[in-house]
């Protein structure tokens, strides 16, 4: 039953706002962990609690102010020092937002929060009267990770290919088209059917509410072959007004661009071809393209948000995790201010809760242990971000026991996730990457956390769908590096687009190292596999058209040299049309294996974008 009609409005914007302030109320309190007597900290917590308490109460949300009232009182006493703060209370207190979090929940739903349990009010009584607090037990004193998503099947608008393996193009542009029967390779295509297609927007809600900075999430940058979570999803993004105001200034430039183009292309219509018109179009033009450049990095800094709202949840994580485990760590930020976009912040939560209960559980030591080791007692657990270049760097540094990779690749070939011949064959960066693996752990025993290793294929599959990638480091006795490697946004991509036949290909730029003329002189075969020597290295040659399941074409003209992490390959194809900044549009209900999404051309032709990586999967074997 929704027990808020009329009042939706006023109750998204109490949400909002006062989930930003328990965020902010949780970093305040691990801070205060580390200065119990700090007199500021204490009255911006206390004020905290008494804000989204009278927030509640206008709601009529009765047990929300209940909870938010003990604890109002509670942090009362404790700046006036009537109460002192331990290890104890501090549990309660974090129980206690960990409650007020589940009653947020409850009205994001529209529903009456339920009353906190009694276990949990009880502590907050008893600390009120003065009483000595129990030991709270440790469901109520954690908060609950965020669990992986859990997907669904996407409902298939065609047949799939056979196996999977092969594109069925024309099941594809049928698809695209709308067209209801296959046509045949080389037909006539509706051009218009195509755009309309490919230039599908999604439906949008309204976008300003009462607060003018709050503008509607954007999709676009949900890659092809993503599915609907059982997790619902913020669907606004706050935006400084400044931002806004930049996007509304050159969408007016570009309008009056606009006019005089139109007025130009009447000018030439009628005859008014000399040399004065044409160069006052060829400005026009320029300046429009320059205009439009800047519009959409304006509407790209709009979606961007600083990584910090999604790295202040896991010091209490790693906190709450550390004290069950009788460790203690202390999770450092660095570089929250760094930006990217806001819907890969949201798809990097899941990763991030891996890697850092990972590195708390398996990855550092308990005091004993440390200290018998020569290292400190507490341990240090860092995340930082940084952008270089047009990518983000994430890394979760833990200075703990490290990983061997000698035990790693026993392990692997223990548990038959690889033969002993291939283990022989990697070196050590290969040996740590091997716990990427589905149903790779060093532990002999699941834990209610998992041991370095379990969900690390998770961690590795959700970061690939960002067109990202995980390296890791480590050294025995000195601690492990995870890190994550993402562009800043999935939304718009630079890609090289090839000519295969009549049809157009994009693959990635950031892939391409160089452009390369082939010639069937310069192949030679190796093992049956054609080759190609580029300064003296040996590389393979694999036919674009092979590739997507069209047959060999060994009459290919140019190659391309791809490069992603270690791999390197000669990609060859019919020919090369140039470069682009493509916005990818997302095939949501038909995704043959190996296309990433579409885009349409300047000229109006459907591009497919590839996804490179899946493509080799099938010639390497899934290795």
């Amino acid at each position: 039953m929704n027990d808020f009609v009329g009042m939706e409005e006023l109750l998204q914007d109490f949400l909002t706002e006062a989930g930003d302030m328990l965020s902010d109320v949780d970093s305040k309190l691990m801070e205060l962990e580390k200065n119990p007597s700090d007199s500021g900290l204490l009255n911006e917590i206390f004020r905290g609690f008494h804000t989204i308490k009278g927030g509640a109460g206008f709601l009529n949300a009765a047990e929300l102010v209940t909870l938010c009232h003990l604890t109002e009182n509670l942090f009362d006493k404790l700046r006036n020092r009537e109460l002192t703060l331990n290890a104890e209370l501090m549990d309660v207190i974090f129980a206690a937002t960990a409650e007020v979090r589940k009653m947020f929940g409850a009205l994001q739903q529209s529903l009456q929060p339920t009353p906190a349990p009694a276990e949990v009010i009880g502590a907050l009584k008893d600390a009120l009267s003065g009483k000595a607090v129990a030991a709270i037990s440790k469901s109520k004193a954690q908060p609950a990770a965020p669990a992986p998503a859990v997907t669904a099947p996407v409902p298939s608008a065609a047949p799939a290919p056979a196996g999977a393996d092969n594109v069925d193009w024309d099941a594809l542009y049928n698809v695209l088209t709308g067209a209801d029967i296959v046509t045949q390779v080389g037909a006539k295509r509706d051009e218009t059917q195509i755009a309309a297609a490919v230039n599908e927007e999604e439906s949008t809600k309204k976008a300003f509410g009462r607060r003018s900075t709050d503008v509607p999430g954007a999709t676009v940058g949900r890659r092809a072959g993503d599915v609907p979570t059982t997790e619902a999803k913020e669907t606004t993004i706050r935006v400084d007004t400044e931002r806004l105001d930049q996007v509304l200034n050159l969408s007016g430039e570009i309008g009056l661009t606009k006019n005089r183009l139109t007025h130009l292309r009447s000018d030439i219509l009628q005859g008014h071809n000399d040399a004065d018109t044409l160069r006052e179009l060829d400005q026009s033009v320029s300046q429009l393209d320059m205009l439009v450049v800047n519009l959409q990095n304006a509407v790209m800094k709009t979606r961007m948000q600083p990584i910090g709202r999604l790295f202040k949840k896991y010091p209490r994580l790693a906190r709450d995790l550390a004290r069950s485990l009788g460790k203690d760590v202390e999770l450092v930020l660095i570089g929250e201010e760094t930006e990217m976009d806001k819907t890969m912040i949201e798809d990097l939560n899941d990763p991030l809760v891996h890697l850092v209960r990972n590195a708390v559980d398996h990855g550092v030591e308990t005091p004993e242990d440390r200290l018998a080791a020569g290292k400190p007692e507490k341990s240090i657990v860092e995340l930082s971000a940084r952008q270089e270049g047009d990518h983000i760097l994430i890394t979760i540094t833990d200075d703990g026991k490290g990983m061997r990779p000698e035990v790693i690749r026993n392990k692997a070939v223990e548990k038959g996730l690889i033969t002993a011949e291939m283990a022989n064959t990697l070196d050590e960066a290969r040996c740590l990457e091997l716990i990427l693996l589905p149903g790779f752990s060093t532990k002999d025993e699941i834990s209610s956390v998992s041991g370095r290793g379990v969900g690390m294929d998770v961690v590795k599959t959700n970061i690939q769908k960002l067109n990202g990638t995980v390296s890791i480091q480590s050294e025995a006795g000195k601690g492990s590096t995870f890190s994550i490697s993402l562009p800043l946004t999935l939304a718009i991509l630079p890609v090289l687009v090839l000519r295969l036949a009549d049809q157009s290909f994009a693959v990635p730029l950031s892939m391409v190292r160089e452009i390369l003329p082939v010639t069937q002189q310069e192949l030679q075969k190796v093992s049956g596999k054609a080759t190609m020597v580029v300064r003296g290295e040996v590389l393979p040659v694999l036919p674009l058209a092979q590739l997507i399941g069209w047959g060999s074409n060994e009459n290919s003209e140019v190659g391309v040299l791809m490069q992603f992490g270690s791999n390197s390959f000669i990609l060859t194809a019919d020919g090369f049309v140039g470069h682009e900044d493509v916005v990818i549009k997302s095939l949501d209900t038909f995704r043959p294996k190996g296309v990433a999404g579409v885009t349409m051309s300047s000229e109006g032709d459907i591009v497919l974008i590839l996804d490179i990586k899946e493509l080799l999967s099938d010639v390497r074997g899934g290795h």
